[in-house]
C-alpha cells in the first residue's frame, strides 16, 4: 500500500478530463493536479521548450510526494514522455500507452481504419501513428491536427456555434474515408465529445484517453502493490501557474459535485 497521491499536469483544463476519469476508476486514491494555465498552450511550442516545461511540472509533482506522475497532455506525451523517463526514477506514464495497448487488447478484427485528432505538435512528432502500426497489424492511421480545439476549451466554447463550425470542417477527413475508431489525442477533446458523435454517427467508437489511462492506472497500482486503503476516500489539489483564465468554470462543468473556486493554488514553476 503505498498513501502518497498521484501527480497529474497538463498545459490547461483539458487534463481535468483524466482526472475526473481517474476519480471515477480510482475513488481511493489522492490526486495532486497542476495546470500549466501560464504557458498554454503547449502544441504550438518546440520539441524542447515542451521537454523543458515538462520537467519543471513533474518536478513540482515531485516536491509535493506523488508516487508517481501521469502527463495528462497529449503534447507532453508525444514530445518529451521518452526524456523524462529516462531523468526521473519514479513511474511516468502519458496517454498514448495506455491507449494504445488498450485498443490491441480488445481489437475484434485486423485492418483497423482509426482517426486520430491531437494538437500540431502532437500529429507532427506521429507518435499516434508509429505506436499503433508498431503494435497492430494492417492498421491504417488517418490525423488531422485541430489546433483550434484547446483554445476554444480553455474558453468554454465547447457546444457554441463556433464551436460546431469547427467540429464540423475537422471531421471532413473521417467522413471521406470511413474509420472505425476516433481517438481523442489531445485531453481538451472529450468536451466536444457531443458535437464530434453527432458529425460521425453511432458507429465510430470515440477514444477518451482519460478513460483509458484510469483503467491502466487501476490494473498498475494492483499489480505494484502502490494503491492506497480501500477506506481512504481520495481527496484532490489543484494548482495552476496563471489563474487569469477561465479554467474554473469549465472544470466545474466537468465535476459536476465539486466546486473549485476555493481550492486552487497558484504556483511558480519557473
Amino acid at each position: 500500500m503505498d498513501k502518497r497521491p498521484i501527480g497529474i499536469f497538463d498545459s490547461g483544463v483539458g487534463g481535468m478530463t483524466v482526472l475526473r476519469q481517474i476519480k471515477k476508476h480510482l475513488p481511493n486514491e489522492d490526486l495532486i493536479y497542476l495546470g500549466d494555465t501560464k504557458n498554454f498552450p503547449y502544441g504550438d511550442k518546440s520539441k524542447e521548450t515542451i521537454i523543458k516545461l515538462s520537467t519543471k511540472c513533474i518536478e513540482f509533482l515531485i516536491s509535493q510526494d506523488v508516487k508517481m506522475v501521469i502527463i495528462a497532455c497529449g503534447t507532453a506525451t508525444s514530445q518529451a514522455i521518452e526524456k523524462v523517463k529516462k531523468i526521473y526514477r519514479l513511474p511516468i506514464e502519458g496517454i498514448i500507452n495506455p491507449t494504445v495497448q488498450d485498443i490491441k487488447r480488445n481489437a475484434i478484427k485486423e485492418n483497423l481504419y482509426i482517426g486520430v485528432i491531437a494538437t500540431e505538435g502532437t500529429i507532427r512528432s506521429n507518435k499516434w501513428q508509429e505506436e499503433l502500426q508498431k503494435e497492430m497489424k494492417g492498421v491504417e492511421v488517418i490525423n488531422k491536427a485541430c489546433p483550434l480545439l484547446a483554445p476554444m476549451a480553455e474558453q468554454g466554447w465547447i457546444n457554441n456555434k463556433v464551436a460546431r463550425e469547427a467540429i464540423k470542417e475537422y471531421m471532413k477527413p473521417f467522413q471521406n474515408q470511413k474509420i472505425d475508431k476516433l481517438i481523442l489525442g489531445c485531453t481538451h477533446y472529450p468536451l466536444f465529445c457531443d458535437l464530434i458523435r453527432e458529425e460521425l454517427g453511432k458507429n465510430v467508437e470515440i477514444i477518451n484517453t482519460g478513460e483509458k489511462i484510469a483503467k491502466y492506472l487501476k490494473e498498475y497500482l494492483g499489480n505494484t502493490e502502490m494503491e492506497n486503503s480501500k477506506q481512504h476516500v481520495g481527496k484532490s489539489k489543484y494548482y495552476l501557474t496563471d489563474i487569469e483564465c477561465n479554467f474554473v468554470e469549465v472544470a466545474n462543468r466537468l465535476l459536476k459535485y465539486e466546486t473549485l473556486e476555493k481550492k486552487i493554488q497558484k504556483i511558480n514553476i519557473e
